[in-house]
């Protein structure tokens, strides 16, 4: 028989690797046949296979072309071993019904203002008339019941067509559920990712949410466990990135950002908010002091491509509106009051045009949101 890439193929196609019902041409397991005058090399692609399993398949290969073609046949291997793809996070993607849309709050770095964003925006939004809700998925440091007042109170069980559910605590018209409700005020919450994990997911789907419009997630500093635990089990419609204009923070907020862009994750971020970003002094209210530095989140949001929400200054009486439990947003013909409208109506349009321009994340895409006004109808 001539020495050729065909006759070889030919012969080759009664080989058959361990596992495989199919020959190894079949199969593919052989990649490439070169031959050189009586030299022959021959590519091999296997899944990882063991030593011996290797050796064991090119003796048979040399075997059979030194009997059926050529004994004098030089022949040459060349093993890759296949890559196999890393799967992505499985999303469970269970739905919570009612919920129209599920935002998250993030920011890597601690301190920098994501419950204060939260509860003035969650506030800012059920005035206008929508359906609000917070979960405080910061399990190790619950801070929503101080903010909205209801330290202490303790959530009910109810019936929900013969199946156990808790009902949520309910502040300035925003349904809430924190770990905070299930622990004393000084009780540290000890717990390894896991268990923290379990106790997340069932305060999500044991709560009876009802019907929402929009259902806000305070998540806590970092990129962990809780992190991965709700991208795995929600379809997050998009996340909110808040920073200081620190650099230090920023950092940290470049990390936070990265990790909801990753494929595996990919959830769009709605925009960047900077917190903090300056003080005006009530002898000179004309003059702001950037102790933080100044635009920091502006000029991140711009080398990133990433929509620019807008500033929120250092008020003092947004800070003591927080330690008594109600929301500085609704304070009546304020500045707080103008910078959280403003930004509330930004992050509404910005969701809307997400949910219209990219894939949902979600069965049913947002159309309207009936009786809340931060959505501007058009005409």
């Amino acid at each position: 028989m001539e020495l050729n890439k065909k006759s070889i193929s030919k012969v080759l196609e009664e080989v058959y690797s361990s596992g495989s019902k199919d020959n190894i041409i079949k199969s593919g397991v052989v990649a490439n046949i070169m031959v050189f005058d009586i030299e022959v090399d021959i590519d091999l692609i296997m899944d990882n296979p063991t030593l011996q399993a290797r050796k064991k398949l090119e003796a048979e290969i040399i075997d059979l072309i030194h009997q059926r073609i050529n004994s004098k046949v030089k022949i040459k291997f060349n093993t890759k071993i296949k890559k196999v793809s890393k799967p992505e996070i499985e999303r469970v993607n269970k739905k919570l019904s009612g919920v129209d849309s599920i935002i998250a709050i993030s920011s890597a770095k601690g301190g920098v203002g994501k419950s204060t964003f939260t509860v003035n925006t969650a506030a800012m939004l059920a005035k206008m008339g929508c359906k609000v809700g917070i979960l405080d998925a910061d399990i190790y440091g619950p801070s929503i019941p101080t903010m909205l007042d209801v330290e202490g109170y303790v959530p009910k069980s109810i019936k929900i067509d013969g199946v156990s559910k808790i009902e949520p605590v309910e502040s300035y018209g925003i349904k809430l559920m924190s770990i905070g409700f299930f622990t004393k005020l000084d009780q540290a919450v000890v717990w390894r990712g896991p268990m923290a994990s379990k106790a997340l997911n069932q305060m999500i789907f044991d709560t009876n949410w009802g019907e929402l419009d929009f259902l806000f997630l305070d998540l806590p500093p970092g990129t962990g466990d809780i992190h991965l635990s709700l991208v795995q089990s929600l379809p997050i419609n998009g996340a909110v990135i808040v920073s200081t204009p620190q650099n230090v923070a920023l950092a940290d907020a470049r990390r936070g950002i990265k990790m909801f862009q990753q494929d595996s994750i990919n959830v769009p971020i709605l925009g960047l908010v900077e917190n903090m970003s300056y003080f005006t002094s009530n002898e000179e209210p004309e003059i702001k002091h950037f102790i933080f530095g100044e635009s920091g989140v502006k000029y991140l949001a711009k080398d990133l491509d990433i929509n620019f929400l807008g500033e929120i200054p250092i008020f003092t009486s947004l800070r003591e509106a927080s330690d008594f439990g109600r929301p500085g947003s609704l304070q009546e013909n304020s500045v707080i009051e103008n910078k959280f409208r403003d930004i509330s109506k930004l992050l509404v349009e910005e969701l809307i045009k997400r949910n219209d321009e990219l894939p949902p994340t979600k069965i049913v895409k947002i159309t309207n949101l009936v009786g809340c006004s931060a959505v501007k109808k058009k005409s």
